[in-house]
């Protein structure tokens, strides 16, 4: 299985509460992050300014995002471009103290079964680094996702389709319109005619 491009190897800081170090990435994801309407394409230029530090649990990144989102405006249909400007921080936790800290709350015997199954979900969105190394993925598409827009539009004012012709009513006369027809007497209208006047 090829590498993730998200992975950071932390090797370079010490494991020193205050250490802190600055890198630039540019990063090219094989797979498109975003939602149906818009996302970043796969293997576009993800750009990441990523700090990180040395805590006493492990190591805290954070960092700033940016890239090119494409997508359709949903009135119109129209593709878009939208520039992506976001922010991350994560703790990513050292094994060590992930452990120690599971073995702690097994010991503990005075929570009841319903603190310990809200425990459990918990511990399931905390980051772990795997030896020196932090993935950046999940905080990276976090961040992309729940910030972009649910329903993107090309224009503020975009007033979308015509339901008679499908063309873009903004490039329309502001008289057009369509004769009103109900669709029930269509199969009459090539019927012979068998009361003309005499």
């Amino acid at each position: 299985m090829p590498r993730s491009v998200f992975l950071f190897n932390t090797h370079d800081l010490p494991h020193r509460p205050g250490e802190r170090k600055e890198y630039s990435l540019s990063l090219k994801s094989p797979e498109p992050i975003g939602i149906d309407c818009l996302r970043i394409p796969s293997n576009s230029l993800i750009e990441v300014e990523l700090a990180i530090e040395s805590v006493s649990e492990g190591v805290l990144a954070s960092g700033s995002i940016k890239a090119d989102a494409t997508g359709e405006c949903i009135r119109c249909l129209t593709g878009i471009d939208w520039p992506i400007s976001e922010r991350f921080t994560e703790l990513f936790r050292y094994e060590s103290v992930q452990k120690n800290q599971k073995n702690n709350k097994r010991s503990e015997q005075k929570l009841d079964s319903d603190l310990d199954d809200l425990e459990d979900d918990a511990d399931d969105e905390v980051f772990v680094m795997d030896g020196d190394e932090i993935d950046l993925e999940l905080p990276i598409r976090d961040a992309v996702i729940l910030n972009m827009p649910i329903n993107p539009l090309c224009d503020p004012n975009c007033l979308g389709l015509c339901t008679g012709c499908g063309e873009k009513l903004s490039q329309l006369p502001a008289d057009h319109s369509h004769a009103e027809t109900d669709s029930r007497w269509d199969k009459l209208k090539n019927f012979p005619n068998f009361y003309k006047s005499t």
